[in-house]
């Protein structure tokens, strides 16, 4: 159980993740990762909501949806689940990290249209994971965007320090930026089976 368990986080982490291996939750990695501080935050609020979001959804769908043959309704039912989540984070950054709160500005509501948070639930489904197996993928793939965020954001600081010629500046150099950053990930492909092989 435990290798299971190992290779869910670190295939979430590396090989499959959400936001460098399959562009899901590009929105905020490319607005929140300017400054350090600001992609800290943003990726606790993601691991949080990521998780909680996976230990909610998958009894939901086991429990409620599949034995009612509501199965179709997943997407919609996934959805109100994670914007009642994030409101919560919301709301608590907001009372009790007023700066983190304002720093995140936008982005923060926008968890909620986050594909990735969306897509962790709906492949927990389309894997077949139990619970806890649920539970370890929303966390794995929450640290895995913390990575890429983390990792992007300290590239992105870099770039600012840089003469970029006129015609890249902006938005062609961080997507520049961010396309070399996602292939460096296309090295960990392999390394987790070789690892619990």
């Amino acid at each position: 159980m435990m290798r299971e368990i190992l290779i869910i986080v670190f295939t979430a982490v590396l090989t499959e993740n959400f936001v460098l291996s399959q562009f899901l939750g590009i929105c905020p990695f490319l607005g929140v990762s300017k400054k350090l501080s600001s992609a800290v935050g943003m990726s606790g609020a993601v691991i949080f909501v990521m998780t909680l979001a996976s230990a909610v959804t998958q009894p939901i769908y086991q429990f409620i949806l599949a034995p009612n043959g509501l199965e179709y309704l997943n997407t919609i039912v996934f959805i109100i689940v994670i914007a009642a989540l994030v409101q919560l984070v919301e709301t608590a950054l907001k009372r009790y990290m007023p700066p983190l709160y304002r720093a995140l500005g936008i982005y923060l509501p926008l968890i909620t249209t986050n594909c990735a948070v969306l897509g962790v639930a709906l492949l927990n489904i389309d894997e077949g994971y139990g619970f806890i197996e649920s539970v370890v993928n929303g966390f794995g793939g929450g640290v895995g965007f913390m990575v890429a965020l983390i990792m992007f954001s300290g590239v992105r600081e870099r770039i600012e320090r840089n003469n970029i010629p006129k015609a890249l500046q902006g938005l062609p150099i961080t997507l520049i930026a961010a396309s070399i950053v996602s292939l460096s990930f296309t090295g960990f492909a392999g390394v987790v089976e070789g690892l619990f092989a």
